[in-house]
């Protein structure tokens, strides 16, 4: 498999790493990153300051060179009558998205030793596996540990582990 990184704004090199690294470590897939793409018009919301998920997995579906393409933006993402999401991404589609917006808390709340550099890095690499998962099938999974667990908050992405569960990893297998 070939996954595209399709950075939207001026993206870290520290973010670009980490997403490979966290999709070759869990797929074991080829990983391009693209040209970095403008945020796409029409997609801010003014009323709610905030930009469209929706229109960021269509430009990584349109501009993307892989099987699977993931769009990585800095911008605070929403989806329909969410507050904010983390990411999105279709099942069993060609795009996905994140956001780092929300992820770039100073810590964890405690739940480790780990520098505030450290927990973005881990955040990064479990939000572009967990939504490469949606676009290979996966759905949202039970296991608390597992990366394809629903995670509504920073806490919840940091319980989780980088890695599918064993019934996750069969699904895709």
């Amino acid at each position: 498999m070939h996954v595209d990184i399709v950075p939207v704004g001026d993206l870290p090199a520290v973010v670009k790493r980490e997403a490979s690294s966290g999709l070759r470590s869990v797929y074991d897939c080829e990983v391009t990153i693209h040209d970095s793409q403008p945020v796409p018009d029409g997609a801010y919301d003014s009323g709610r300051d905030q930009y469209r998920a929706e229109e960021f997995i269509e430009l990584a579906s349109r501009v993307g060179n892989g099987e699977k393409n993931i769009a990585i933006t800095d911008t605070d993402l929403y989806y329909r009558r969410r507050n904010y999401v983390f990411g999105l991404a279709y099942l069993s589609g060609k795009g996905s998205v994140i956001s780092t917006h929300r992820l770039q808390t100073s810590s964890d709340g405690g739940f480790s030793e780990k520098s505030a550099g450290d927990i973005f890095a881990d955040r990064v690499r479990k939000e572009v596996v967990h939504e490469v998962g949606h676009t290979l099938g996966l759905e949202h999974c039970d296991n608390s540990r597992c990366v394809m667990n629903f995670s509504p908050t920073v806490r919840e992405v940091d319980v989780k582990e980088e890695n599918l569960c064993g019934s996750c990893q069969r699904q895709i297998l």
